[in-house]
Formats: structure tokens, C-alpha cells, sequence
């Protein structure tokens, strides 16, 4: 199977490191134009648009924090200026910001987590559904995680909970465009090799998910870009709403 995505354009949100990172790269791989979006890592930004330049194909990188829909705007103002079309969009950007329990959780973090997590993807695609739904074409893959499945780890309820609002909505949003030519479809990362991990958990629980997870390691970002490549492809034309759990058994379906 020979996935191509040549002269396609592609938007990667939070795409400086991770799993943001490989799906960039993958896609570049395949012959997209990428635009690279970051929100503070402009260092690993920069990374990203290198390693894809030096593979010969049309990349740029926009800054943002889309959790704020004037961000949003200037990232597609951008995209469309250079490129002229998006026809995928990866809503990849999220992240926890801090483990609390629900009890000692103030407001605050809650609505940051729901925001960057949330609402960004609602925003992001109310976006683009207008130039997709003119050309009567387009791709949507959103990012949840096995957390919305299992309540994630202590101190995840605002992520597992945003997260698990990601996966609904993909749902409605699939069912809301069938007939338009825009396929909405999501990916569920369980323990994945990343500077997340790296950030929000010890190496302790880390290697209690391995050991429970019937694979017995993390898995690679790579191998959850490949399973994003697959539902942005032609090879994926009759799968809609659906979510692909990628964690090695962690969570099985």
C-alpha cells in the first residue's frame, strides 16, 4: 500500500515535537505541503520545517494559540495566503498542563485544559469546513487519547474528560458533513514515546503501562502518524466517525 499525498496541503497543529512532529514529517514524506503550527516551541518548530525542506517539498510554520479563535483565523489567513487550500487538517495540539485532582482543581486549569484541548479542535474545524465543503473535499483527523476511554492516569480527570469530548465530537461533526465530501475520523494514542511523558510522568507509572500493556513497551509517535496517514488516505474513503485505538493492546475494542 502506497500512500501518496502529493500537492495535497496539510495542517498540522502542535506539530514541534511528538506526535505532531512524526505526522508532519510523514506527511512531507508522501509528497504534502505542511504547514507546521506551533504555540511556544519555536525551536522544535524550526526542527520540523528543516528536516522537511531538506526532503524537497513546500513547508511553513505559524505560531498560534488556538484555544482563541483569532489565532485560528490567522493560522488558515496563512495557510490559504501561501497555499490557496487546506484539504486535511490533524487537530494534534493538547496537552495537560498539570496533574490535579479533581477536589484541589481550581476553575481556572480546568478551563485551560478544556480550551487547549477542546475547544481548539472545535475551532480549528469550524475553520476549515468552509473551504473544504467549496471544493467538496476534505480530510479531518482529530487527536483524543486512551485516557477518555479509562479516565486516565491520577491527576488526569480535566484532560481524560476533554479528551473523551474529543471523541464525541468527532462523532457529531462526521455525521453533521457525510454527503459533503469531508471525511471527520480520530486516532487514540495510548502511551506514546514523547515529550509529554516525559513532562507528566514518572518513569515509575511509566513502565507499570508497559508492563501492562500486552506489547510490553510505549509505543512511537511514528506509529501513530502511520495510523493518521491511513484515515487522511484514499485507502480510508469508507470509514467515517470512527476512532483507531493505537496502544498496543493497552485498550483493546
Amino acid at each position: 500500500m502506497d500512500i501518496r499525498f502529493d500537492n495535497k496541503v496539510i495542517v498540522v497543529t502542535g506539530a514541534s515535537s511528538g506526535i505532531g512532529k512524526a505526522t508532519a514529517i510523514e506527511f512531507a514524506k508522501s509528497g504534502a505541503r505542511v504547514v507546521v503550527h506551533y504555540n511556544s516551541n519555536k525551536q522544535g518548530a524550526d526542527d520540523v520545517v528543516d528536516q522537511i525542506d531538506k526532503l524537497g517539498v513546500e513547508v511553513i510554520s505559524v505560531s498560534g494559540d488556538l484555544s482563541k479563535s483569532q489565532h485560528v483565523d490567522r493560522l488558515i489567513h496563512e495557510t490559504m495566503d501561501r497555499f490557496g487550500t487546506i484539504d486535511i487538517l490533524i487537530n494534534n495540539a493538547g496537552t495537560l498542563v498539570e496533574r490535579r485532582t479533581i477536589e484541589t482543581m481550581d476553575e481556572n486549569l480546568w478551563t485551560t485544559v478544556m480550551d487547549v484541548n477542546l475547544t481548539s479542535v472545535y475551532l480549528c474545524c469550524k475553520a476549515v469546513i468552509p473551504i473544504m465543503k467549496e471544493k467538496g473535499f476534505g480530510r479531518i483527523v482529530n487527536l483524543t487519547s486512551v485516557a477518555a476511554r479509562n479516565g486516565g492516569g491520577p491527576g488526569a480527570g480535566h484532560y481524560s474528560t476533554a479528551k473523551a469530548g474529543v471523541l464525541t465530537f468527532t462523532k457529531s461533526l462526521a455525521k453533521e458533513l457525510a454527503g459533503t465530501g469531508i471525511l471527520v475520523n480520530a486516532v487514540s494514542p495510548g502511551v506514546i514515546t514523547t515529550p509529554f511523558h516525559d513532562k507528566y510522568s514518572t518513569h515509575e507509572a511509566r513502565k507499570m503501562y508497559a508492563n501492562n500493556t500486552p506489547l510490553k513497551r510505549e509505543g512511537t509517535p511514528e506509529e501513530v502518524a502511520y495510523g493518521i496517514l491511513f484515515l487522511a488516505s484514499e485507502y480510508a474513503s469508507f470509514i467515517v466517525g470512527e476512532t483507531m485505538e493505537i496502544n498496543g493492546g493497552l485498550l483493546m475494542d
